[in-house]
């Protein structure tokens, strides 16, 4: 295996860098390029049939649909609630809220409110800086709060998108379907109590640096235990794991609320309301409001409460497609379980509640089209580089005469890991977490950078000769390192501050943002190899 190969392997990743930071170009133009880059040197110079890289293609792009058709649904949800006016009534409802003491505030909101918002498919880099900039934040930290904030329950976003993705990836590459939800959710919830405390301080220190910590730490901890017991009970069971997002978001808010009763403090302030708030209050109630999350939670809950339920609709309705990949596996899809069909269900559910007129439902399908296609095919189009890397130079004549080699020529990901394991040796647990924050960077998502860089991982920590267990550490490592990149991703900084007209002013955040995203990766990393050291890795 020669350098070339490496080198070869390596062109597509350094191109969508290139095109992301040097000709500042955007995640789906980048992804494009980068799809193009990696077909032809698969084609090329790593043995590859044409029709194993489209097969590849159609199969990454299928197994997306768990992070893509969120994006889409949640997107049209988000639209129908501007459209009818819902979110409007939510905003000024925040806006209420906790304004004698900032610290209980950025907790409750940032952290608590914005993981309960991802968690049900929102977008707090979009909803959250508005609502900042009303209640006296600045520009800086209007943009630099809603990156951060979810960053700790990120995989637990879009009701468990990431982790249900890393189950899939992880099932396929050990072949034997023993991986589950519970299995993969319990290392996430080793690293969750630190991390978040950690974000909490971050938040503290970009508000009002020593001064903010000093005033702050007491509601910073609490958030990080409650959200640390929270995650291990849920994550204790297979069904209740995708809901972690949800009840840890739910329980940072129900704690604060008991903290400001505790210490005498307002848990609402109306002062901060204009006078068209207060009109618009008056005529739209808030349960109304919330009417479309609150359906979709419950059925979220119906779903995944009662283990048969569960059992039925994930492990035995899983609707595979068939004779798709390139090695003839069927492609679980999990339909009727994923979060897409319900968010879609909750809108249609709402509609007797919050009785959009036609304009308005118009309006919520014009807005979704204008905004929705090229998010959804950034989080797919990864997904598709991803399976044509790992499936580089396989023989499809393996299927039709059980040929002896599965592959013509060692795949690009074979060649990445292969190099890896040589350069890193048993460093890799505490490297690979800031190869998920490269990874998070470049593709925009946790749930992306584990579709593009786990078999990459898994295949390397496997050559390093970890167990299974050892293997989903590693891996946790990854993606918990993709998720911390969050606060440095253009495309969301980009997104906060356009929600706020203040295109531009992004890049004042990142400097501060990358600095808190290398510690913070740094403390999953050391983490991560205090955890396989208790293993007896």
């Amino acid at each position: 295996m020669s350098i070339w190969s490496l080198l070869l392997a390596l062109l597509p990743i350094v191109l969508i860098l290139c095109m992301l930071i040097v000709f500042k170009k955007p995640a789906d133009i980048s992804g494009i390029a980068g799809w193009l880059a990696v077909s032809a040197v698969a084609i090329l110079f790593f043995s590859t049939s044409p029709e194993v890289v489209l097969r590849s293609t159609i199969a990454g792009l299928i197994k997306s649909f768990s992070v893509s058709l969120i994006v889409a649904t949640s997107l049209l949800q988000m639209a129908y609630m501007e459209k009818t006016g819902a979110l409007k009534r939510i905003i000024i409802f925040i806006k209420t809220i906790s304004s004698e003491n900032k610290a209980v505030q950025i907790m409750m909101i940032n952290i608590g409110f914005g993981t309960l918002m991802v968690s049900v498919g929102a977008t707090p880099v979009s909803l959250l800086p508005p609502i900042l900039l009303a209640m006296g934040y600045s520009t800086y930290v209007a943009i630099a709060l809603p990156s951060i904030g979810y960053d700790a329950l990120c995989t637990y976003s879009l009701l468990g998108a990431p982790i249900v993705v890393f189950v899939g990836i992880a099932n396929s590459f050990l072949g034997d379907n023993s991986v589950t939800l519970s299995q993969v959710g319990r290392v996430f919830a080793y690293l969750l109590p630190v991390s978040s405390t950690a974000i909490g301080f971050c938040m503290l220190w970009i508000v009002d640096k020593w001064n903010g910590i000093k005033k702050g730490w007491l509601p910073c901890i609490i958030t990080g235990l409650v959200i640390g017991v929270v995650s291990y009970f849920t994550n204790k069971f297979d069904n209740l794991v995708v809901l972690t997002g949800v009840i840890c978001g739910v329980a940072v808010i129900v704690a604060m609320v008991i903290y400001l009763l505790v210490t005498g403090k307002k848990i609402i302030d109306r002062s901060k309301l204009t006078e068209e708030d207060i009109a618009f209050e008056k005529q739209y109630p808030l349960w109304k409001a919330l009417m479309p999350w609150i359906l979709l939670i419950l059925l979220i809950l119906a779903l995944n409460l009662p283990k048969p339920i569960f059992d039925y609709l994930y492990s035995t309705m899983k609707l595979p497609i068939m004779n798709i990949s390139a090695d003839g596996r069927g492609i679980d899809t999990r339909a009727l379980w994923n979060a897409y069909t319900w968010i879609f269900v909750s809108i249609i559910l709402s509609i007797p509640f919050i009785r959009p007129t036609k304009t308005q439902i118009k309006e919520t399908f014009k807005t979704w089209w204008k905004r929705a296609p090229r998010p959804v095919f950034s989080a797919a189009i990864f997904f598709a580089i991803g399976e044509v890397m790992n499936m580089s130079g396989y023989n499809m004549a393996y299927n039709t005469n059980n040929a002896l080699n599965k592959f013509l020529s060692p795949s690009m990901i074979k060649v990445l890991a292969d190099y890896s394991a040589q350069a890193f040796h048993n460093a890799y647990g505490f490297i690979v977490g800031f190869v998920g924050l490269f990874g998070g960077f470049i593709t925009g998502s946790e749930a992306s950078t584990i579709g593009m860089f786990a078999q990459y991982a898994m295949t390397t920590a496997k050559n390093l000769n970890f167990g299974p267990k050892e293997i989903i550490i590693i891996v946790a490592g990854l993606a918990f390192g993709g998720g911390l990149a969050s606060v440095i991703s253009p495309a969301k900084l980009q997104n906060a501050a356009a929600a706020i007209d203040k295109l531009g002013e992004e890049n004042k955040v990142i400097p501060i943002a990358f600095v808190f995203s290398l510690i913070l990766t740094l403390i999953v990393s050391l983490s991560i190899i205090l955890i396989l050291h208790f293993m007896g890795a």
